[in-house]
C-alpha cells in the first residue's frame, strides 16, 4: 500500500501545476496589448519628439542619442531599425502597432544616406527620409594650458570629427592655426602647439560646426602665484618651500613640494616642513597691514562669484619620484582664521590649527590610488579643481562648515592624510596658481 503522505504530496503538486497553468492562460487572455511581432511591412506617417508635451512638433532629423517617436502602421513588424549605417536598439516594451519609441544611435555614421531603414523578419526593407544630426565639437579641457609652442598638447571634449572634405582645424588667438595634428579621436585631438600662439581662447572647427574653449591658453586671468615676479607673491607662512628653475621648468620658476630624499609614509603623515606651501596675508611686523606682497588674495582676485570658479595650476610629478600617499589639501581661509604675524583685533594671526578638523571646507586633489602610484610621465599637466568642490574636512570627509567670498584671502597647499597608500618619495612641481571662471 502506498504511503498516504506520498499520495497527498503528489496531489498537491498536480493541483499547483494546474493553478499555474490556469494563471498562465488567464494572463495571456488578459494582456491584449502584449507585444507580438506581426507580418506584413511597416509604414511611417511622421516622426515626432518622444516627449508627449512636444507631440505636435514634427521632426525631419534629430541629434544622436535623442529619443524620438516614430508614428505609422504595422510597426510591430519591424525586426531591425537602422539610422544611416548604425543599428538602433529596439525595446519591445516601447513598440506598438502604431508607435515606436527609440533613441537615435549615439555613434557617428560612417556612410550617410539620411535614411531610416526598417527591416522585417522576412527580409522586407522599407526606407524613410530622416537626418541624423551630429553636434559641433565641445572643448572641455587642455592637457597643459601653458604648453610651450613646439610641444605636443591635447584638447579633450567630444565630437572631434575629421572629414576628408572638411578637415578639423584648431585656431589659437590672432588667427594662429595649428599645422600639425598628430591624432584625432571623437573625444580628443592631439597636436603641436604652433609658433606664435598667444594667450586666449582656442577654437576647433569641424564639418558639423565650431566651438570656442572656456579655458584660456597661457592663462594669466586670476593669477596669484607664478613665482617669476608678476604678482610678487610667494611663500608667506611658517615654511619656505623650494622655489627653483631648471631643465624641468615650464615657464621660469616653480614651487616644489617634497624632495627626492624625503620619504612620505603610507599614511601621508604630517610633514609640513617638506609638503606645505603657505600664503598667509598680513605684514609680519604690522599684522594689520594687507598691502603689496602681504595682500589678501581677495584684493588680487575677485572671488564674489567663487562657486562658479576653479582653482587651476600646472603640475609635474616626475616618473623618477611618483606620488602614492597623502592628499593634496587646498585650504583657504579669511583673516579671521589665519593671517601673518601675531593675532590682532582684525586678524587671527599665524597658526596651523585653523584647517584641522571638519569645520573649514577645502578642496582635495588625490590622483593616486591605494594600488597605483601617480606621475605625469615627465610632462606638465593642468590641474583643475572647481571651488564648488571645496567641501571636505581635514580627514577627507564632508566638512561641516561653509565658505564665503572672504575666505579666499589665503591659500595653503598641504599634502597630508587620506587613505592608506604606499610609502613614496614624491616630488610635486607646481606653477601658475590661479582662480578663474569656469566659463
Amino acid at each position: 500500500m502506498k504511503n498516504m503522505t506520498d499520495i497527498i504530496s503528489k496531489m498537491a503538486l498536480w493541483a499547483g501545476a494546474a493553478i499555474v497553468l490556469s494563471f498562465g492562460i488567464i494572463s495571456c487572455e488578459d494582456e491584449p496589448d502584449r507585444y507580438r511581432t506581426t507580418d506584413g511591412v511597416p509604414s511611417i506617417s511622421y516622426i515626432r519628439p518622444a516627449n508627449a508635451a512636444a507631440s505636435d512638433s514634427l521632426l525631419t532629423g534629430a541629434y544622436m542619442g535623442n529619443a524620438i517617436c516614430i508614428v505609422g502602421d504595422n510597426l510591430t513588424s519591424i525586426y531591425e531599425l537602422w539610422f544611416n549605417d548604425q543599428q538602433a536598439t529596439l525595446n519591445t516594451s516601447y513598440m506598438t502597432e502604431h508607435t515606436v519609441l527609440v533613441n537615435v544611435p549615439n555613434k557617428i555614421p560612417e556612410e550617410v544616406s539620411n535614411l531610416i531603414t526598417m527591416k522585417t523578419k522576412k527580409g522586407d526593407v522599407v526606407e524613410y527620409g530622416f537626418n541624423v544630426l551630429v553636434p559641433g565639437p565641445t572643448l572641455s579641457s587642455m592637457s597643459c594650458e601653458w604648453a610651450a609652442p613646439g610641444s605636443v598638447a591635447t584638447i579633450y571634449g567630444d565630437y572631434f570629427i575629421d572629414d576628408p572634405n572638411v578637415p578639423l582645424t584648431i585656431t589659437f588667438p590672432d588667427d594662429v592655426k595649428v599645422t600639425q595634428i598628430n591624432e584625432i579621436n571623437k573625444n580628443y585631438v592631439s597636436f603641436v602647439v604652433p609658433e606664435g600662439a598667444t594667450e586666449g581662447t582656442v577654437e576647433v572647427s569641424t564639418i558639423y560646426g565650431e566651438a570656442t574653449s572656456g579655458f584660456h591658453y597661457m592663462d594669466t586671468r586670476g593669477i596669484m602665484f607664478e613665482f617669476d615676479g608678476l604678482t610678487g607673491l610667494t611663500n608667506h607662512g611658517w615654511h619656505a618651500q623650494v622655489i627653483e628653475s631648471g631643465p624641468n621648468s615650464l615657464s621660469g620658476n616653480y614651487l616644489r613640494l617634497g624632495d627626492p630624499t624625503v620619504t612620505m609614509d603610507e599614511t601621508g603623515a604630517w610633514d609640513d616642513g617638506h609638503f606645505s606651501f603657505e600664503y598667509w596675508p598680513g605684514d609680519w611686523s604690522d599684522p594689520t597691514q594687507y598691502t603689496g606682497t602681504d595682500m589678501k588674495l581677495t584684493d588680487l582676485v575677485d572671488f564674489s562669484d567663487w562657486e562658479n570658479m576653479s582653482l587651476k595650476f600646472e603640475m609635474m610629478v616626475p616618473s623618477s619620484n611618483p606620488w602614492g600617499s597623502g592628499m593634496m589639501q587646498l585650504i583657504v581661509g579669511g583673516t579671521d582664521k589665519i593671517s601673518g604675524g601675531n593675532a590682532t583685533s582684525t586678524g587671527a594671526g599665524c597658526n596651523n590649527t585653523y584647517f584641522q578638523g571638519s569645520s573649514l571646507p577645502r578642496g582635495i586633489y588625490q590622483p593616486w590610488t591605494p594600488t597605483k602610484m601617480f606621475d605625469t610621465a615627465d610632462e606638465w599637466i593642468t590641474v583643475t579643481v572647481p571651488l564648488a568642490n571645496f567641501v571636505y574636512g581635514f580627514d577627507g570627509g564632508q566638512a561641516t562648515g561653509s565658505l564665503t567670498a572672504d575666505d579666499f584671502s589665503s591659500l595653503t597647499i598641504f599634502v597630508v592624510g587620506g587613505p592608506q597608500g604606499q610609502a613614496c618619495q614624491p616630488v610635486i612641481m607646481i606653477d601658475n596658481i590661479r582662480a578663474v571662471p569656469n566659463r
